[in-house]
């Protein structure tokens, strides 16, 4: 799938809205937008470039997953050094796996629809978090 594929199928998901800042797609539950669920990258900024997501066609998704899929995706060896440029591959976010955030550059195979059903995850965590600040 490609990067609008993505955002397409993002955006069927109940409630969801996108906020799109300095080129960047941050997918949301509902109306508080302090905290997205995905979010999509396609190109470097100043203060990130660890992907390097300047090459033709190479977009970053970051999934916002609990802890025990954080755990089985990303389990390692911790000091192992992690190459964020790598095509298809899940890894820690660069700068947000403290806050449970896995990421992948052009999931593709099988992991077009492992990707999905994470998304699918967070998007269900983001609505739970949602029901709990308004009350509901």
């Amino acid at each position: 799938m490609k990067q609008a594929d993505f955002e397409a199928w993002i955006m069927e998901l109940p409630k969801v809205q996108r906020e799109v800042n300095f080129g960047q797609s941050f997918f949301f539950v509902g109306d508080d937008h302090r905290l997205p669920f995905v979010t999509i990258v396609d190109s470097d900024s100043e203060y990130d470039q660890v992907s390097n997501l300047n090459r033709e066609g190479v977009f970053r998704l970051s999934i916002g997953v609990g802890k025990q899929t954080f755990q089985k995706l990303v389990a390692g060896k911790p000091d192992e050094p992690i190459d964020y440029s790598r095509l298809n591959v899940f890894l820690p976010h660069p700068h947000y796996a403290r806050q449970g955030f896995v990421c992948i550059l052009n999931p593709a195979g099988e992991n077009v629809e492992i990707t999905k059903q994470l998304i699918m995850e967070a998007h269900s965590l983001a609505e739970k978090r949602l029901q709990r600040k308004s009350g509901g």
